[in-house]
């Protein structure tokens, strides 16, 4: 499975637009290559570098598994129906960009796509990201990644 952006390549920097200095906005994204008895898929985004620990930016789940992409601004709670969101550490549902500590370096972002072969997870309403991937994982079927750089 490969998952890409229109947006910036793999190890590349992350355009402005879809960082908090930016608009916010979550990037498009692409995926090929899903197994046969994909039944579903989620999207992780975190950032490993942050100083506290990994700091998680989106969680979406429930993907369907006809989706092959999740256009720019998927990461809005509202108007995005196909599927849901888990609780950011931000203490919010839905993307919130790279937005790492001023003077701090260069930060990876880690997106990662995990096909699972369930439609649905077993889960609680409003999970955060960290409870949506540990649930993903006891499904997961095939995985992806795409990182991107940022640094303020």
């Amino acid at each position: 499975m490969r998952l890409t952006s229109e947006a910036f390549s793999d190890g590349d920097v992350i355009p402005r637009e879809y960082t908090c200095d930016g608009e916010d906005r979550s990037p498009p994204l692409k995926w090929t290559g899903a197994p046969e008895k994909t039944k579903s898929f989620v999207l992780l985004v975190d950032d490993p570098d942050a100083p506290n620990g990994t700091f998680h930016h989106w969680a979406c789940y429930d993907i369907p598994a006809h989706h092959a992409e999740l256009v720019s601004d998927a990461g809005r709670p509202e108007g995005f129906e196909d599927f849901r969101h888990g609780m950011n550490d931000f203490r919010e549902l839905g993307y919130r960009g790279p937005c790492p500590p001023r003077g701090h370096g260069r930060h990876r972002y880690r997106f990662r796509l995990l096909a699972l072969n369930c439609a649905e997870l077993p889960i609680r309403t409003h999970p955060t990201c960290v409870e949506v991937e540990e649930e993903a994982r006891k499904h997961l079927v095939s995985e992806a990644r795409l990182t991107g750089l940022c640094q303020r």
